[in-house]
């Protein structure tokens, strides 16, 4: 039960045909035309041309790209490049990857990606971090390689657990923990139930919303409030569907990889193509789209503790992706140490900031190492 796999992705090319003739098959989507779209990259709230969506002349060069230009082998090659490996925790399946630093007094770190991201999400940062760091990076549960889910009650709170024994499976009784998008919500819990261990929580998000009262805010703390309603008003619709009704969606996503590549857009689509397809190949070659979406639900529905973490905390908050109130980030973490907010880069900042991201990193846990 706690026996420690290696682990190699190996597609059949059965699976890689399907897909392909499935997206020779595609049915499109109608819609009402528009004057101008934008390659998706978000500098508000909604981007000229997405008002109602992700739209389909976006979705469909990417279906013809994905259909006659991307190579899943060479992504599938890139992951294989490192070590990887799983192991099963309270039941579940987890994958993850595994990449020493050739220090022997590296600090260890756990990363933990977002939905609808991946392993992916870290691949370009491995190598700049693993000089300082001994890199632990986990497929959520549902996710991926570490998916289906088989059971209820996967929330951010047994992830952390999960984490928690992973580490300790591995030998390492003193680490540090980063995450992004849905990695934001683990990591703090994972400071809070292993406090002995983590040694500090870096986070690009601190989803700490106004409770209502707005009285002594500044102009500049209102505006930041008016971006939070503006965005939640937006870009929420995927949250708020998986939250409530996960398995409606799923049954179309895991009949249409075009479905599960438009569904996968509307948050990734300011990355690279190669990255929103990598993300989007994975999800419909593991089958995961339900697994992964029954976290939101699974999150929603939990009961999370009122008291503020207390373990050590750093955000990097890049310029277009949610900026969190400090004065809300205290109310619901108690020793915030680290706080940066950088001019450029968005909600994937390993993709389009991903110096930044490497740099704060290195100097917060250098600090706590």
């Amino acid at each position: 039960m706690t026996e420690i796999k290696p682990f190699r992705s190996e597609i059949p090319q059965s699976a890689l045909d399907d897909l392909a003739d499935r997206l020779a098959r595609v049915r499109w989507a109608e819609e009402l035309p528009r004057e101008e779209v934008t390659d998706g990259v978000q500098r508000g709230p909604v981007a000229p041309g997405w008002e109602y969506g992700v739209p389909g002349e976006y979705v469909q060069r990417l279906v013809r790209y994905w259909r006659d230009g991307y190579d899943w082998r060479q992504w599938e090659g890139a992951l294989n490049a490192h070590p990887q490996f799983t192991t099963e925790i309270d039941g579940q399946n987890i994958h993850f990857l595994h990449v020493r630093s050739e220090r022997p007094d590296a600090t260890p770190l756990i990363l933990t990606h977002g939905w609808p991201n991946s392993v992916f999400e870290y691949l370009d940062v491995i190598e700049p971090l693993r000089q300082d760091f001994h890199l632990v990076i986990p497929s959520l549960p549902g996710f991926g390689f570490s998916g289906p889910t088989r059971e209820r009650g996967w929330n951010r709170h047994r992830t952390a657990r999960a984490w928690a024994e992973l580490m300790r499976r591995l030998g390492y009784s003193r680490y540090g923990a980063h995450g992004n998008d849905a990695g934001s919500f683990v990591t703090p819990e994972l400071g809070r139930i292993d406090p002995e261990h983590v040694i500090g929580v870096h986070v690009t998000q601190l989803f700490s919303f106004p409770d209502g009262n707005l009285e002594g805010l500044s102009e500049k703390e209102l505006e930041y409030v008016r971006f939070l309603g503006q965005f939640n008003d937006n870009m929420s619709g995927y949250a708020k569907l998986q939250q409530t009704a996960p398995q409606n969606l799923a049954h179309a996503l895991a009949d249409s990889p075009t479905g599960q590549l438009a569904w996968s857009a509307q948050l990734l689509a300011s990355t690279s193509d190669d990255h929103v397809l990598t993300n989007a190949t994975l999800y419909w070659l593991t089958n995961t789209s339900a697994s992964s979406a029954r976290f939101y639900y699974e999150d929603h529905h939990a009961e999370h503790p009122p008291e503020p973490t207390t373990a050590p905390t750093g955000l990097a908050s890049f310029a277009h992706d949610f900026t969190p109130l400090r004065r809300f980030a205290e109310r619901d973490h108690s020793n915030i140490v680290s706080w940066n907010e950088y001019d450029r880069g968005g909600h994937w900042a390993t993709q389009d900031a991903p110096d930044l991201l490497v740099e704060d990193v290195r100097a917060f846990f250098g600090k706590l190492a």
